[in-house]
C-alpha cells in the first residue's frame, strides 16, 4: 500500500473512504470495504481545534496504516491537519480535496462523519453533491453495543481487552522500543522486555495480561510495580515465555489477549515470585487453549 501526504497526489477516479479510523475497528472496516483509497487525518483534528479534549488514540499512524493495508486498500492519503486546514469551510473540503485534488467518483463515510470549519459539513451535504456517489454507512452494533473508537478506548483503559478485541476485529496492540529497566525481573528469574507507554496512545489499565509479544506468548505487567519503591513511572513489562534473546533497542509489538488479574502490592518478594509463576502458567494455558 502506498502512503502519501497531501498535496503529494494527483486526481484520478478514486473510491475514497474518509475518516479518522482510529483503531480501524469493525465499523471502520465496513466504511473502507470496497474502497481503493483511504483518506485520514494526522494528527487527530481535536488536538488542533480543542487541544484540552484531545483523546488518547488506539493506534499510531504507522499502526493504522498497517491495519488498513491488510484490508486490500492500495493507497492511504494523509491530510496534515493544522490550524490552516481546520479553517477550511465544508464546501471547500469537498471542492478542493475530494473533487479537485483526489478526483473522487465515490466517497464512503460513517453516518456520524463531520467535516469543515466548525464541523458544519455532514453526510447530507456529501450526498447532495452530484460529482460523486456517496455511501453512508450506519453505526455498527455488536451485541447491542455501538462500535466506536471512544467506546473501545474506554474498554482498553478498563483492562477489558477481550471485549475491545471483539469490536476491533483483532487484539488491541501496543508497540514500542525495548528499553532498559531496573533489571529486577532478571533478579527474580523473570527477565522482561520493557516498553515505556506512548503518552499519546491508550494504555491498558494496570494489571497482568496474557499477550503475544512479537508472536510469542508473554505474561505482561502494566503498571508501576507497587511491591517495589522504584520511583519509576508507568511501565509495560513483558516476560516472553521460553525466550532468552536480547531485544534492547528493537521495536516490540504486544497483542493483548486476556487480563489475568489486577496489579497489586505483595507483602514479600517470595509471594510476588509465586504469583508470577502462576501468571506464567495461566498465560501458557490461555495462549495454547483451542
Amino acid at each position: 500500500m502506498e502512503i502519501v501526504r497531501l498535496p503529494d497526489t494527483k486526481p484520478r477516479p478514486r473510491h475514497v473512504a474518509v475518516g479518522m479510523f482510529d483503531g480501524v475497528h469493525l465499523g471502520h472496516r465496513r466504511v473502507i470495504d470496497g474502497a481503493d483509497s483511504v483518506l485520514t487525518f494526522d494528527p487527530h483534528p481535536v488536538s488542533v481545534v480543542a487541544p484540552a479534549h484531545t483523546p488518547k488514540l488506539l493506534t499510531s499512524l504507522a499502526a493504522k496504516a498497517e491495519l488498513i493495508a491488510r484490508l486490500g486498500v492500495s493507497e492511504l492519503i494523509v491530510i496534515p491537519f493544522d490550524a490552516a486546514f481546520a479553517a477550511h469551510e465544508a464546501q471547500q473540503f469537498i471542492d478542493d480535496i475530494l473533487h479537485g485534488t483526489l478526483g473522487a467518483v465515490r466517497v464512503s463515510v460513517g453516518e456520524n462523519f463531520r467535516f469543515g470549519k466548525g464541523a458544519k459539513g455532514d453526510t447530507a451535504m456529501l450526498a447532495a453533491d452530484e460529482r460523486f456517489v456517496t455511501d453512508v454507512h450506519p453505526l455498527l452494533e455488536v451485541n447491542g453495543e455501538i462500535v466506536s473508537s471512544s467506546h473501545i478506548r474506554g474498554l482498553v483503559l478498563a483492562g477489558d481487552v477481550e471485549r475491545a478485541a471483539r469490536f476491533l476485529g483483532t487484539p488491541f496492540q501496543m508497540r514500542g522500543e525495548v528499553v532498559h529497566g531496573d533489571k529486577r525481573g532478571r533478579e527474580l528469574g523473570f527477565p522482561t522486555a520493557n516498553l515505556i507507554p506512548d503518552e499519546a496512545l491508550v494504555c491498558p489499565g494496570h494489571g497482568v495480561y496474557a499477550c503475544l509479544a512479537g508472536g510469542r506468548p508473554a505474561a505482561v505487567n502494566v503498571g508501576v510495580r507497587p511491591t517495589f519503591a522504584s520511583g519509576r513511572g508507568e511501565l509495560v513489562e513483558a516476560y516472553i515465555l521460553d525466550f532468552e534473546e536480547d531485544l534492547y533497542g528493537q521495536e516490540l509489538r504486544l497483542d493483548f489477549l486476556h487480563r489475568l488479574r489486577g496489579e497489586r502490592r505483595f507483602q514479600s518478594v517470595e509471594q510476588l515470585v509465586e504469583q508470577m509463576r502462576a501468571d506464567v502458567e495461566q498465560t501458557r494455558a490461555v495462549i495454547t487453549a483451542p
